[in-house]
């Protein structure tokens, strides 16, 4: 279950990491007037959410840090309930 939360983990920093890239190649997109790109952002990185929301700035390391836990306790948490619903099977 550890190499899976780490590989939820890897996947949120990965996201994050996307979309400074995109930030940096386009800056142009990356303001709230374009729809498409911002409810994207904001859906794949919750940190941007929270960050607009209650108007406090992120730096890009602590955007990474903050987006790789929180897809980390998603795994954590859907890890869990999936255990849950489907127990091993003891082969005897």
């Amino acid at each position: 279950m550890r190499f899976r939360v780490a590989i939820w983990a890897g996947v949120g920093f990965l996201t994050a990491a996307c979309w400074a890239v995109y930030a940096f190649a386009t800056p142009g997109y990356m303001i709230p007037s374009e729809p498409i790109v911002w409810t994207l952002v904001r859906l794949s990185c919750p940190i941007v959410f929270a960050s607009v929301h209650f108007h406090f700035g992120v730096s890009l390391y602590w955007c990474l840090v903050a987006n790789a836990a929180t897809y980390a306790l998603v795994g954590l948490l859907l890890e869990t309930i999936r255990q849950q619903l489907h127990p091993a099977h003891s082969s005897n």
